[in-house]
């Protein structure tokens, strides 16, 4: 829509376009920073990706620990020392030039239930991490939506403070002439400090948004220029309703599932560990000829090489210490059960209330955008009265008045529409798929 202003405020015009040229003047010589980028960016340079990272490598190694248990372990050591008397054992073996030991299990049906609870906790660290991950894109593309929203802002209220800045002198020389009195000539200044308001609080919400970026990209704070039209349009709101595909889709249901699985499995193991379990055994040593050994011996039995190999069967009988430990493991069981279900019902309330929330945001964003229309449209009429002499300049301060708020107005109900679709889209799980469409989910 063109605007038609009168001659005197063309050269603000001019001039408010210059002032917008000097402060970006940095950003512009930067490269633009797509969304695409900028997301990649952060998901390889941010903090808490490489902590949920690391949070997988641990449960890796936790359920590695527990899986190789029937991998015989072996073991070298010797068991030197002096000999008064009988050989004694050191630390439970005879003294001995070398040893190797090895032990493994066979059968344990504790074991079994605790590699199986391991397994369960190594996914809920993988869905762990990939929900970090979809809160890191959540977080740089919310934040680059916003940065551009204000700085869009900018742009315009740097044209509307030097608009108004005339309009502030025509009135103060309307004044002087004795046609306007004081009380108008502090409405305009009153246009003009809620101007410069916004100005202020734009460029500070901006510089803020910036260093969060570049604190995420790992960009220095220079280089971050937005690319507006990067931004993906965002798909039109669904007809049926997504809580289902939420509950299917969703990371926080899944890791609360697969904890209560866990805890399953745990308190099952704690409970088979009041079973009977097998363990592979073996030992070999060789004795030295200074401890004594044949001393006590018979005469030509005494050999340096000796080994044993077997199984050690343990039949527990009465541990009741054991008894208390599985019944606290099967109450954490049933807790995590009832909180897997808490998740699902909230999961399910949350997403319809992210339905609503997106249809009555997309309804206000409607509404501001034709009131803003309406505005600019009163505004053009006034500044054509204007240049044909029948209007006032209070009417046009008016005008303006509403047109520049009705503007912030359907800017803020725009992004608010864009944020709660952002939110719609990560529980239902396509928030991924919408910012890097041309990347395969991880």
């Amino acid at each position: 829509m063109k605007l038609r202003l009168p001659r005197w405020l063309r050269s603000a015009n001019l001039f408010a376009l210059f002032s917008a040229v000097l402060i970006f003047g940095s950003i512009s010589q930067a490269e633009p920073l797509p969304l695409e980028r900028a997301v990649r960016l952060a998901l390889s340079h941010c903090t808490t990706s490489a902590i949920a990272d690391a949070d997988v490598q641990r449960a890796v190694a936790s359920y590695r620990e527990l899986r190789y248990n029937s991998i015989p372990q072996l073991m070298l050591g010797s068991g030197l020392g002096y000999t008064y008397g009988y050989p004694l054992s050191i630390e439970g073996s005879a003294p001995a030039l070398a040893t190797v030991t090895a032990q493994s299990s066979i059968f344990n049906p504790a074991q079994h239930q605790f590699l199986g609870a391991a397994k369960a906790e190594l996914h809920v660290s993988q869905l762990q991490d990939k929900d970090q991950r979809n809160a890191v894109i959540q977080d740089v593309v919310l934040s680059y939506a916003e940065l551009a929203k204000w700085e869009a802002r900018l742009t315009r209220l740097q044209l509307d403070e030097s608009q108004v800045q005339q309009l502030e002198r025509a009135v103060s020389e309307r004044v002087a002439q004795g046609v306007d009195s004081a009380t108008d000539l502090n409405k305009a200044k009153l246009i003009v400090a809620r101007v410069h308001l916004h100005h202020v609080q734009a460029r500070g919400s901006a510089d803020v948004l910036r260093r969060h970026l570049a604190d995420l990209t790992g960009l220095p704070v220079s280089s971050i220029q937005l690319d507006p039209q990067s931004i993906p349009s965002l798909p039109p709101l669904p007809e049926q309703d997504q809580q289902e595909k939420a509950v299917a889709s969703n990371p926080a249901i899944k890791i609360a599932e697969q904890h209560a699985l866990a805890e399953a499995l745990r308190a099952s193991g704690e409970r088979r560990s009041l079973l009977p379990s097998i363990d592979f055994s073996a030992q070999y040593a060789r004795f030295s000829t200074f401890n004594h050994y044949a001393e006590y011996f018979p005469t030509g039995t005494f050999q340096q090489d000796n080994a044993t190999i077997g199984v050690a069967l343990r039949i527990p009988l009465f541990n009741a210490s054991q008894h208390a430990r599985a019944q606290a493991a099967e109450g954490e069981a049933l807790k995590a059960k009832k909180q897997a279900e808490a998740t699902r019902n909230q999961v399910s309330e949350e997403t319809l209330k992210l339905e609503r929330t997106a249809e009555q945001f997309e309804a206000a964003r409607d509404v501001a955008q034709l009131e803003y229309q309406l505005a600019q449209s009163a505004l053009e009429a006034v500044q054509t009265r204007i240049e044909s002499r029948t209007g006032t300049y209070h009417e046009l301060a008016d005008a303006r008045i509403q047109a520049n708020e009705r503007y912030l107005q359907y800017q803020d109900a725009d992004f608010e529409y864009q944020r709660a679709r952002m939110n719609l889209l990560r529980a239902t799980g396509d928030l991924e798929k919408w910012a890097l469409p041309d990347s395969p989910a991880k």
